[in-house]
């Protein structure tokens, strides 16, 4: 029976462990028409109904009813005219969105190019970024294709150049990125429909920028990103509140590397496994410095290199005792799946000093993580006329 007041407790524990909204959100999408700038003035709408201070700093509707109605009331900044080179374009008035200072201001289009002449800055995210300082949040949208680290693969793929674009860290440093997804035939519906371009721009568009594997291939782009953004978080937020086992979100796959001859088939088999599984990989070695010699330590530098060269990080980490350090350092880490060598001990050594890959498969079944127990293949090498290489004097090879 719960005591009384118990779950009056709860409630207030769950309603503190809610976060706010954040100073920074950004709406990402694959491209025009998926709904970033409906969705950046429905949140809008929805705060301003809850008592928040929401002004519009600047807002794009391309000319479409269904994305103007989504202003309803919401204040407007007005925006700043200016001339250039013989015609007339309108900007966000930065200066008047920070005397205004509003609690919130929805800036559409972090990736836009300010026109010379209308402000202090080049490129609206800088805008963004002063607003920010200034103590004013902000809503704000961005298609994948501007990102500066997919901006090149979006040129391969679309075979047009893309002139506007904003730093990775920017879009990074948001409280909240949320994805505004759309299957390709969806978008290509709508464009059809023209909800997303006039008329006469339509047949254009479907067999340029529209086109089916264009979208498909811009979607994927978008999914990734987010789906990384996410991990990311998930991996702070569980570092931060440290739970007891490993969450089997994505997977992971930890390599134990040692000197031993054969390691480096034993890192290439576990970056097999990690490519296949679409997973991160992630290489480590548990030093001991009281035998590790300069062989030895050139043997890991190589593993280094190679564990570089698959794509895998890399860890180093020292130990006593090098079993409970690989599952330590895997449970930090998220890791679903541990690859070690199988041991090249003796059954003596087994006897009286404990096999690692026994204490490593206890200890990880404790975490609920996997193991993979792999056989170390050594390259061959050039054969050796063995009675040739005894000294004279020694006689023949006995069998």
């Amino acid at each position: 029976m719960t005591e009384p007041g118990a779950a009056d407790e709860d409630s207030v524990q769950a309603v503190q462990a809610v976060r706010p909204a954040g100073r920074f959100r950004i709406y990402v999408g694959a491209a025009a028409g998926v709904g970033k700038t409906v969705a950046m003035l429905d949140e809008g709408w929805r705060r301003h109904e809850r008592g928040t201070d929401v002004v519009i700093g600047f807002v794009e509707t391309h000319g479409r009813p269904k994305t103007a109605e989504q202003i309803r009331d919401l204040e407007i900044v007005p925006r700043k005219e200016v001339r250039y080179r013989g015609a007339t374009f309108s900007e966000m008035d930065l200066d008047a969105v920070l005397r205004r200072h509003p609690e919130v201001a929805l800036v559409d289009e972090l990736a836009h190019t300010n026109v010379p002449g209308s402000g202090p800055h080049e490129k609206r995210w800088e805008d963004v970024l002063e607003l920010l300082e200034a103590g004013i949040a902000v809503i704000s949208t961005v298609n994948i294709q501007h990102l500066e680290s997919l901006a090149d693969a979006v040129e391969v793929i679309n075979g047009a150049p893309i002139a506007e674009r904003v730093p990775d860290w920017v879009v990074r440093r948001a409280d909240q990125l949320e994805l505004i997804d759309s299957s390709a035939d969806q978008l290509r519906r709508r464009m059809l429909h023209g909800n997303i371009y006039p008329a006469e721009k339509v047949p254009a568009a479907l067999n340029g920028f529209f086109r089916t594997e264009n979208l498909v291939a811009l979607r994927e782009l978008a999914l990734r990103f987010i789906a990384d953004e996410t991990e990311e978080e998930l991996l702070r937020f569980l570092e931060g509140h440290r739970p007891p086992g490993v969450w089997d979100t994505t997977e992971r796959i930890l390599v134990a590397a040692t000197a031993a001859p054969g390691s480096d088939a034993v890192v290439r088999r576990a970056a097999r496994m990690a490519q296949r599984a679409k997973g991160e990989l992630l290489v480590l070695h548990v030093r001991d410095q009281e035998h590790e010699g300069p062989e030895a330590r050139r043997a890991i530098d190589a593993l280094h290199r190679l564990a570089d060269d698959v794509g895998g990080g890399w860890i180093e980490v020292d130990g006593d005792d090098p079993a409970t350090t690989v599952v330590r350092v895997a449970a930090a880490h998220q890791v679903t799946q541990i690859v070690v060598g199988a041991t090249q001990r003796s059954r003596w050594d087994e006897l009286t000093r404990g096999s690692v890959v026994r204490k490593v498969l206890r200890a990880a079944a404790a975490h609920g993580i996997d193991v993979h127990v792999i056989a170390r293949r050594e390259v061959p090498g050039p054969q050796v006329d063995k009675s040739r290489a005894i000294g004279a004097g020694e006689g023949e090879e006995r069998s």
